[in-house]
């Protein structure tokens, strides 16, 4: 069943529990609105991950019910973490998906920075 953010948001989803300090993490970067830290199942040198402290479930969920505050600084956030951990320098790449037919496997808003190598084709075919 696709991830629907009219239907309540599920608090012990990992990211709320990271959130909450439940579970740790190597933190990138924190903001008033934003968290970053690095994926713990990398799929490429540098992949972090950037999620809101908001309880969102995904991008349509955030971008319809997020404070403007909340919007500019995940935006921001996402920029700066690319910057510290060196991949605007090479190129990288942002992926976030909404609903399990598009992959997303956690339902929390999360946008994955990937770099530091090659990352070929934005599809497979």
């Amino acid at each position: 069943m696709p991830i629907d953010h009219t239907q309540p948001y599920d608090d012990s989803n990992i990211f709320a529990r990271i959130l909450r300090g439940e579970l740790p993490n190597k933190t990138v970067l924190e903001t008033e609105h934003s968290l970053a830290f690095h994926d713990i199942n990398p799929l490429a040198p540098i992949h972090v991950l950037v999620i809101p402290k908001g309880a969102y479930v995904s991008w349509d969920d955030f971008s319809a019910r997020a404070s403007d505050a909340e919007l500019a600084d995940f935006s921001r956030a996402i920029g700066e973490v690319a910057r510290q951990v060196g991949a605007s320098a090479q190129g990288y790449r942002l992926l976030a998906n909404a609903g399990k037919r598009a992959g997303q496997e956690v339902p929390h808003l999360h946008v994955h920075v990937f770099g530091g190598q090659p990352l070929g084709p934005m599809l497979a075919r």
